[in-house]
């Protein structure tokens, strides 16, 4: 994937947090851009003691010490909309 392997424990534990794995990839995908671009606060980990790790498993490290967070935007059911009869002239 990013070289390499994403911690399966980490991966196990951030997926119990966020709970769509279409999410934690979206999350961990931003997360790794934004410690990769090497420019300001958002580019250093929230985390101690990152080692030897990859932006990957850092950014699943951040999740499960919940560093980062995310919000899920609200459901909204679409309807269909209704034609209003027009009025001839």
């Amino acid at each position: 994937m990013l070289g390499k392997a994403l911690n399966a424990e980490l991966t196990k534990k951030a997926l119990e947090k966020v709970g769509n794995p279409n999410v934690l990839v979206n999350l961990i995908s931003r997360r790794v851009r934004q410690l990769n671009s090497g420019a300001g606060a958002m580019s250093r980990p929230f985390v101690a003691d990152v080692g030897n790790l990859g932006s990957a498993d850092i950014a699943l490290r951040e999740i499960v010490e919940d560093k980062i967070g995310f919000e899920m935007p609200e459901v909204v059911e679409l309807t269909r909309p209704v034609n209003k009869k027009r009025k001839r002239h």
